[in-house]
């Protein structure tokens, strides 16, 4: 596993949440990227903020050669240990980043950010990175937070959720080169800090480098 954070603050401060408990997400993949994702022919994938490996794993078993970079250590050794389990493991490079001070070289046939909020962290900027990853004919798909429930007192209060229009004008995307397939909001159900469940609003921004990709897609694959 490579290592390029150097002890940073946000490395302890992740490393300490991840402390809290022996698993903090459920395992599963987050529902917009399975929802987003599954029309495409498998390539190369780049899981920005992979946690416990959900996404990634699915991504793998799915036929993807996935990159996939957390800032937390202890995340980071979690998701190798779910990824072994699942027998995808030799599908998978693990990658520790902070990705204000580094990021995963090369190019990808997807791109994927989910609710990569992080106190003190340019978000934009990543972002603008993460674009730059995208392979010609490749997709970049960024799911984040469209609010903070009440309660929910996991994300620092000073965390901006910009609209998915906000995003978009945030990432600078040259004219022509791009082709926004999905923008707008969804409703999903989570179980809530008091154990019941609740509605959450989330954005959705899912974009295609226009290019011939380094992948070829099935017959069957279409964008949106």
């Amino acid at each position: 596993m490579t290592d390029d954070t150097s002890g940073t603050p946000g490395e302890a401060y992740w490393d300490a949440r991840y402390a809290q408990s022996e698993r903090i997400w459920s395992g599963d993949p987050n529902a917009a990227l399975v929802r987003e994702v599954s029309d495409l022919a498998p390539g190369t994938a780049l899981d920005l903020g992979s946690g416990e490996g959900g996404d990634a794993i699915w991504l793998a078993r799915r036929g993807w050669r996935v990159t996939a970079t957390d800032i937390s250590g202890i995340a980071l050794d979690r998701a190798a240990g779910h990824a072994a389990a699942a027998g995808v493991a030799d599908r998978i490079d693990w990658q520790q980043h902070d990705l204000t001070e580094s990021f995963p070289t090369g190019a990808f046939d997807l791109v994927s950010a989910h609710f990569l909020h992080s106190p003190g962290m340019p978000r934009d900027e990543v972002l603008r990175t993460a674009a730059g990853a995208v392979a010609p004919g490749g997709v970049l798909l960024i799911v984040g937070h469209a609010e903070q429930p009440s309660g929910d007192h996991s994300h620092h209060p000073d965390v901006h959720f910009p609209t998915p229009e906000e995003l978009l004008g945030a990432l600078g995307l040259p004219p022509g080169e791009w082709e926004v397939q999905v923008s707008g909001e969804h409703e999903r159900v989570q179980t809530g800090p008091d154990g019941l469940p609740a509605t959450r609003v989330d954005n959705t921004l899912r974009v295609r480098r226009l290019g011939l990709s380094l992948s070829p897609k099935s017959e069957g694959s279409r964008p949106r």
